[in-house]
């Protein structure tokens, strides 16, 4: 199956990532740490085998070779996603979007999500806060679903399931992963992946807090 994949990501600027790492983390250090789980989601995300790589960004972020550049737009995070797989729509295409929270991403974990659009139209990745980190769409026109879904919350799932089941869609469901949103999630996930960037990120910024 042909597929490419999606990086929805935000620049990460100090005092507008991550900011629920403040305290114990300054703006800067909060910003650092975000840096590092996008260039590790990149590298891992990278590795899996796509006819296109895209990074679906707000800000400025360089993507580096291979990866092209499309800018967010709508009004809230449910607009953006849906406007994201609508804007990147390649015929005969599934896409496969992620977010920059899971920097312990592996190209195994990609391929777990994937491997279930064989039998379903749309395959979440479920989140432990209650959202979900990866969304495969056989069609990316049915992320039209998403347009009303209430997101960041602990029911966004449900809300996505149940949104894409009203389509009419056969939804399936990937390995579960840990958002980085807190200190907390920050050092469990850093002990996941201890040999990237986030890991050498959240060590240097959060050892001591």
């Amino acid at each position: 199956m042909r597929r490419q994949l999606l990086v929805i990501a935000k620049a990460p600027v100090p005092g507008r990532v991550k900011t629920r790492l403040c305290p114990p983390c300054t703006p800067e250090q909060a910003a650092g740490i975000a840096a590092a789980a996008l260039t590790d989601t990149l590298t891992a995300a990278a590795a899996y085998p796509a006819v296109q790589y895209t990074i679906v960004h707000c800000g400025q972020i360089d993507a580096g070779p291979g990866w092209r550049r499309v800018a967010q737009r709508g009004e809230g995070l449910a607009a953006r996603l849906a406007n994201g797989f609508a804007d990147t729509a390649a015929s005969g295409t599934a896409s496969v979007l992620i977010g920059m929270d899971t920097p312990q991403l592996t190209p195994a974990l990609l391929d777990a999500i994937v491997a279930r659009l064989d039998t379903c139209d749309a395959v979440l990745g479920p989140a432990e806060d209650g959202g979900w980190w990866a969304l495969a769409l056989r069609d990316p026109a049915d992320a039209e679903a998403l347009r009303g879904v209430p997101m960041s919350t602990p029911d966004t799932m449900g809300w996505t399931v149940h949104a894409l089941r009203a389509r009419g869609l056969r939804v399936g469901y990937g390995p579960p992963l840990r958002d980085v949103d807190t200190a907390a999630d920050a050092r469990h996930v850093a002990a996941l992946c201890p040999g990237g960037r986030f890991a050498a990120a959240v060590h240097g910024n959060l050892a001591a807090a």
